[in-house]
């Protein structure tokens, strides 16, 4: 059998640099066979400047949103976002496929090799069923009030059995705690099989003072919105504190955002009988619509399992993993690059219960090669 036999300046494994003067080695179908010392390697082997890594893992992004790049301004806060996104996201369903096409190939070329994408329609599936992209389907569900939460619940299973009837994997999610009542939060839950989901976390100030006190901004775009919150009673705690017991202990859950997490919401987070969770970075997306991020260093020092994602082009100006990794290494000098790879490769898999084929370069596996500037300014896919 013929092989392909890759060396770099660095080699990053899916957790750590290895040794210098190693060798990946490949079959033509992309699959791992094994690392070896360079002298052990025999001919053929193409050596590349930079760092050579498996394919990356975006574990957040809104695919049906990319027709939307620069429609919406900057730094105008979470609450006009999301607004404007309702507002605005009516396009020709042509442009609107034309862009999600065109997005799936940023990523592919960016080195991306799968994505956890929310879906609040079905519009993406047509580009996932030809995408060489793996995508775990997020099926968003929302709706504050009881009164319709049957309805918004019954769309979502529609749309996650379009994309499970073309054996594309799917879940319904809620979409964050400001929008979910309490009555649709029970369905999501305790649906059958719902075991691997993600929300919106602590994105804004306002989210964590409407369950604290009742107060804040979300209260005026209720207003806006004609949604009646007379129901709502405030718990007394942060967002994520009032919201993370209603997952079942068995269930495993993306956070997305967290830019006003605390350590006490860590800490809470980690008691007996809360889900496995990952805790996912999109950088780039938060200087985009509130210019501030979330406190990094705390998350790595109380261990949070950490991953990257991008948002949407409506939050971002390019679909890029590795330029999620670059804005951290800005913010966050002191962060190690192995850490800022592994949040980006084998941790990203295992968020999305891929890491049997993605994420690491272990024999067997197909986790595609990233060839990555050592600046991280630039990346290509080798494989």
């Amino acid at each position: 059998m013929a092989y392909k036999k890759f060396s770099a300046d660095q080699l990053f494994d899916g957790e750590q640099m290895v040794a210098e003067n190693q060798v990946l080695i490949m079959d033509n179908n992309g699959v791992v066979e094994a690392i070896v010392p360079a002298t052990d390697a025999g001919e053929g082997v193409q050596h590349f400047s930079g760092v050579l890594s498996p394919g990356f893992i975006n574990c957040h992004c809104h695919l049906e949103l990319s027709h939307m790049k620069g429609a919406i301004a900057e730094k105008t806060g979470l609450i006009n976002f999301v607004y404007d996104i309702i507002r605005l996201r009516h396009f020709s369903e042509d442009e609107i496929q034309d862009a999600i096409a065109l997005a799936d190939d940023e990523m592919t070329r960016n080195g991306i090799v799968a994505v956890g994408d929310i879906c609040n329609n079905a519009l993406t599936l047509q580009q996932k069923i030809t995408s060489s992209l793996y995508y775990q389907n997020f099926v968003e569900a929302s709706g504050f009030t009881a009164v319709v939460a049957e309805e918004r619940f019954q769309r979502a299973l529609q749309i996650r059995q379009a994309f499970s009837s073309h054996s594309l994997p799917a879940s319904i999610v809620p979409h964050a705690p400001y929008s979910v009542s309490e009555v649709l939060w029970e369905k999501i839950i305790h649906l059958d099989g719902n075991d691997l989901l993600t929300i919106h976390n602590q994105e804004t100030i306002p989210e964590n003072e409407l369950f604290l006190e009742r107060k804040g901004d979300f209260l005026s775009f209720y207003e806006k919105m004609k949604i009646d919150i007379s129901g709502f009673i405030a718990s007394g705690k942060t967002s994520v504190q009032t919201f993370l017991p209603r997952f079942l202990q068995e269930q495993q859950v993306i956070l997305v955002h967290n830019v006003y997490t605390s350590a006490e919401d860590i800490r809470v987070s980690k008691t007996a009988g809360m889900p496995q969770l990952y805790w996912c970075l999109c950088p780039n997306a938060n200087l985009y619509i509130t210019g501030q991020l979330p406190d990094i260093s705390l998350l790595m020092r109380e261990n949070c399992s950490l991953v990257f994602g991008t948002d949407s082009l409506a939050s971002n100006h390019q679909l890029s993993v590795l330029q999620e990794l670059k804005t951290v290494r800005t913010h966050f000098p002191e962060i190690p690059i192995e850490s800022l790879f592994n949040w980006a490769t084998l941790n990203g898999a295992k968020a999305l219960r891929i890491q049997d084929r993605f994420g690491s370069f272990e024999k067997g596996k197909t986790p595609g090669v990233v060839l990555c500037k050592e600046d991280l300014s630039q990346c290509d896919r080798l494989l």
